[in-house]
């Protein structure tokens, strides 16, 4: 399973957050630095209402289908009023993993430096949360700057990367192979990025290049996202007002969460939590759109699978061909991969099935050689 790690400095609200993405209460909270020693680790439902339709699909097949139209879409508020038929529905989940507060000197070993960054070496994607509330009884040194709070990390992280590259040696020019110098040049540029500041997944890198420097599993070379944990009344405001008010560097990555809020929301039923965020005038929590989005930065998408046993959304990379998208489900679908049944989520719901798709000439066969989409709909055909 791939693991986000949530990092950023003492008391920027990591622990809140990471309460919240749970919706109950697991890390421990508290007003002081280091309140997280050893990381806590949570698995997270990815939130989708397409399997909501696909379940009522099912149950209703034998009558009249549910239709998906402009007005019915999977992110509409619709009500199903009678779930009691419906098969058990699975989604795709996300690990975060809750890490201790990073200080400057990090990368020298200070506070929990060391433990800090094997457990950031340790996730797929990094997750930065940056202060932006002002809380008189949680502790802070200086004033709120959540641009300099993540320099301060960022600088810790690339001082832990040329770390790692002063351990690669030059290679005998003499002797050495076409690769051999095409994997230090390669180390050179990386390093003259960190040197200038610059993180690896921000530097031009060529796939060539990308490919050489992965098996050093430096920090920066990760996917990240960034909350900014604001104050209750800044929700509302867009990403480029926030970026004003405190300076930010504008970026598509950068998610706007009150993270005090978000975690009374998911104490919430689930009616009461869509009645709340109506009030602040959202039509989704904060949290819905940092889990999408930190599945998204994975560079994972979901394929679902739909019967009267369960309704399921399954994990594969983006890009995977059929045969691997099979093998996510079992092994034995893989190694015997005949052929996959596909059909598009919304002709699936809006013809009532696989029957009524298939009478519609919507259901098609594919290959060894298909690409799976997010929006499939798929049975696999398969040599035992």
């Amino acid at each position: 399973m791939l693991t986000i790690g949530i990092v950023g400095l003492p008391n920027a609200g990591k622990s809140t957050l990471f309460n919240a993405l749970l919706s109950r209460q697991i890390a421990s909270c508290a007003p002081y630095p280091f309140c997280t020693i050893d990381p806590n680790i949570g698995v997270v439902e990815v939130p989708d209402r397409r399997l909501e339709f696909l379940a009522e699909t099912i149950a209703s097949q034998n009558s009249k289908p549910q239709i998906l139209n402009s007005k019915q879409t999977p992110n509409s508020n619709i009500q199903f009023p009678n779930k009691d038929n419906w098969p058990p529905i699975v989604p795709a989940i996300v690990e975060f993993k809750d890490i201790a507060g990073l200080v400057a000197g990090a990368a020298k070993g200070e506070g929990l430096g060391n433990k800090f960054l094997s457990h950031i070496r340790e996730s797929a994607a990094i997750l930065h949360v940056l202060r932006g509330f002002e809380d008189p009884n949680v502790v802070r040194e200086g004033n709120i700057d959540p641009q300099g709070d993540f320099e301060i990390i960022k600088t810790e992280l690339c001082l832990a990367d040329l770390q790692t590259l002063e351990k690669q040696h030059e290679p005998n020019f003499s002797v050495a192979t076409k690769e051999d110098k095409l994997r230090w040049e390669a180390v050179l540029k990386v390093r003259r990025a960190l040197e200038e500041g610059i993180e690896v997944r921000n530097t031009n890198l060529t796939e060539e290049e990308k490919e050489i420097i992965k098996p050093l599993f430096l920090l920066t070379a990760k996917p990240a996202l960034f909350v900014l944990n604001i104050d209750e009344k800044d929700i509302g405001l867009t990403n480029k007002e926030l970026g004003e008010k405190f300076g930010l560097v504008e970026d598509e990555n950068l998610i706007p969460i009150c993270a005090k809020v978000e975690m009374e929301l998911s104490e919430l039923p689930f009616e009461e939590r869509k009645e709340y965020l109506k009030e602040l005038g959202l039509v989704e929590s904060g949290l819905e759109r940092l889990i999408k989005k930190g599945f998204e930065i994975l560079g994972m998408q979901t394929f679902l699978t739909a019967g009267e046993k369960e309704v399921r959304a399954w994990t594969v990379r983006k890009g995977a061909k059929a045969p691997e998208a099979a093998g996510v489900i079992h092994t034995d679908f893989e190694k015997g991969f005949i052929k996959a049944q596909v059909v598009g989520f919304e002709d699936f719901v809006k013809y009532g099935g696989w029957k009524g798709a298939a009478e519609a000439g919507k259901v098609r066969l594919e290959g060894k050689e298909y690409v799976v989409n997010e929006n499939d709909v798929i049975e696999f055909k398969f040599n035992v």
